[in-house]
């Protein structure tokens, strides 16, 4: 008898991929309005058909890249979407400058592209993925409760 292909997953992970599988109603994850508050560096907001709000800063959008590269980079180092880099133990830690976007674009009627002063321009932040990650105290509750542990 062969276990190929068999994989063991745990609660948590079950639970994330639940989630993740959770079909949002059409109007959960279409935008009335998009602010894009560049000038005043303040991150990202959007005003959904169904009446929520959700809004972003810049350093969560950019920490939460949603492209292959930055996926596999926070895989490797165990972190959620959003959840910032660990800091390098050095004697003198070097400044890093927030994360800032040059431009954004919509991609067709499904997303927004971010192009980042990093150079960094390959994550193509979609409505679905912008609304199951929002920031508020409601939906990061319910994350919270889907998964079985605290945010």
């Amino acid at each position: 008898m062969s276990h190929e292909g068999i994989r063991f997953v745990s609660k948590e992970e079950e639970a994330r991929a639940a989630e993740q599988n959770r079909s949002l109603l059409r109007d959960a994850v279409t935008p009335r309005k998009v602010r894009i508050l560049i000038t005043e560096g303040k991150g990202l907001e959007i005003d959904w058909a169904d009446g929520h709000k959700s809004a972003w800063s810049f350093v969560w959008l950019r920490e939460a890249c949603p492209c292959a590269t930055c996926v596999e980079q926070r895989s490797l180092e165990d972190r959620k979407p959003g959840q910032p880099k660990p800091k390098p133990a050095a004697l003198l830690p070097m400044y890093a400058p927030p994360p800032k976007p040059l431009s954004a674009h919509p991609v067709g009627r499904y997303a927004i592209q971010i192009n980042w002063q990093d150079g960094h321009s390959a994550g193509i932040y979609s409505w679905e993925y912008l609304r199951r990650m929002c920031q508020c105290q409601q939906c990061a509750f319910a994350r919270a409760e889907t998964a079985g542990t605290p945010n």
